[in-house]
């Protein structure tokens, strides 16, 4: 479809674009993510893009003329209970006073396959990199790229109508792995039930109990098609009331969460893994805990900071942690562990993700122009003394 010269795209039509990038159901249940100020019918020119909004972020939105930031961490996070000028809440105040919405994506952008931590465990060469911990479902839909929620339905039919409902519920999306289709499993059994006072009984009297010849049949069923295949079964199938479990399917295969940890395509040395940090992230300083010599076999990464996960990275017995910060004394465990961390400071280890999202969104918001922030950057100053 060709865009009219006329059309305007607001601020709903970007955030719908920004999710097929990030899908905001990745995020942590604890984080605040989404459209956060703002009018969603609010028409779209012009999109900064940060990690953090500051004061400095802020005047060079207002600078640029900018409709709508798009932050990494949210603005707003804990509960506000008033907006004012003071300390706690004068940028969200600022924002609002003058018209730029903000958009944020955090932890959605850190599990999301491609994200944060997918593109650290790039820079650092790990192949078939998983995540750390701190899992969450996977997003409903089509798109491949996200995963895909599965459920098993279960039916209990009599032996002589399995074909008939079996077919139905395949008819109705149910029944597909892969490259195959009509997938389902059967099982034979007795099935019993007791037609009580109203009951329309298709086998069997009321007030009577019954042992039928029964198979116990089940398949899976993608999220999106569950409901129109419980509906398709019910309606092929000869009891009044059907007897069925349905069960969420956690894809072990497709897990998505925090971190990642894997192997290396090929051992390098710590040396060569720091180059590799500094040419990719920008980095200018890095606190470095154990041993700077070693050969790194596998390693781990965490965009941020990423509380306890620290403790699955230990266990795990590998060589190299690269991370944004840690904590005094979960630096101490990561030394006693004989085990190298490197710690590039927070934000450092996530801004360099900023430059591919702008890419991603561009392609899909072609008549918006999007910039990367210039005053957006790490509060340290690492210096000599």
């Amino acid at each position: 479809m060709v865009r009219q010269a006329h059309h305007k795209m607001k601020i709903k039509d970007i955030a719908a674009a920004i999710e097929e990038i990030v899908p905001l159901k990745l995020a942590q249940d604890w984080d605040n993510v989404g459209l956060l100020i703002g009018d969603p019918q609010k028409n779209v020119k012009n999109i900064l893009l940060t990690i953090d909004i500051i004061k400095g972020v802020l005047a060079e939105a207002k600078k640029l003329k900018t409709d709508l930031i798009v932050s990494y961490h949210p603005v707003i996070l804990a509960g506000l209970k008033r907006i004012t000028t003071d300390e706690q809440s004068r940028i969200v105040y600022d924002l609002i006073r003058s018209g730029i919405a903000v958009f944020s994506i955090h932890t959605a952008l850190d599990a999301v396959v491609g994200g944060v931590n997918d593109g650290l465990a790039e820079i650092i060469g790990i192949q078939d990199a998983k995540p750390i911990g701190d899992y969450v479902d996977n997003p409903d839909g089509d798109n491949a790229q996200h995963g895909l929620g599965y459920y098993k339905l279960v039916v209990f039919v009599p032996v002589e109508a399995v074909k008939n409902v079996s077919n139905a519920v395949f008819a109705a999306g149910a029944g597909v792995i892969g490259n195959y289709s009509h997938c389902g499993f059967g099982a034979e059994g007795v099935g019993s039930f007791l037609p009580l006072k109203g009951a329309k009984p298709a086998i069997g009297k009321k007030g009577r109990i019954e042992a039928v010849p029964e198979a116990r049949f089940e398949t899976i069923v993608p999220s999106q098609k569950l409901g129109a295949c419980i509906a398709a079964m019910k309606k092929a199938h000869p009891y009044e009331e059907p007897a069925f479990d349905v069960f969420k399917l956690y894809n072990t295969r497709d897990k998505f969460g925090l971190g990642r940890i894997g192997r290396l395509v090929k051992p390098m040395r710590i040396e060569q893994i720091i180059k590799r940090v500094k040419k990719y992230t920008g980095a200018k300083a890095m606190g470095v805990v154990g041993d700077e010599k070693r050969l790194v076999k596998a390693a781990a990464v965490c965009a941020g900071y990423c509380g306890k996960l620290i403790d699955s990275v230990i266990a795990a017995k590998v060589d190299l942690f690269l991370t944004g910060e840690l904590k005094h004394h979960q630096a101490l465990a990561v030394q006693e562990a004989d085990m190298t961390c490197i710690c590039l400071s927070h934000s450092i280890s996530e801004r360099f993700i900023l430059k591919k999202i702008a890419k991603q969104l561009q392609k899909r918001v072609k008549k918006v122009t999007i910039k990367i922030s210039k005053k957006d950057a790490d509060p340290f100053r690492w210096e000599k003394i």
